[in-house]
């Protein structure tokens, strides 16, 4: 599972709704998530975007490894 998939999970938001909010078509989102097809950068920004719009939190290397999280 990527950080992206798991973000979507925390959030209980589904692929359909993602899509929607980050502007792409569903596909997009399935391809990327089940590593079906590279998508392009500009794809993944949006995606991010949009779950971090919904409160998700990407975490960088921090000694621990990376990671999501939920905002407060």
């Amino acid at each position: 599972m990527d950080f992206e998939e798991a973000g979507r999970s925390l959030i209980s938001m589904t692929q359909t709704e993602l899509a929607k909010a980050a502007g792409l078509g569903q596909s997009t989102v399935i391809d990327f998530e089940k590593e079906r097809r590279v998508v392009s950068d500009q794809a993944i920004a949006a995606i991010r975007g949009a779950l971090e719009s919904a409160g998700v939190i990407f975490i960088d290397e921090n000694g621990e490894g990376p990671g999501v999280r939920l905002r407060k």
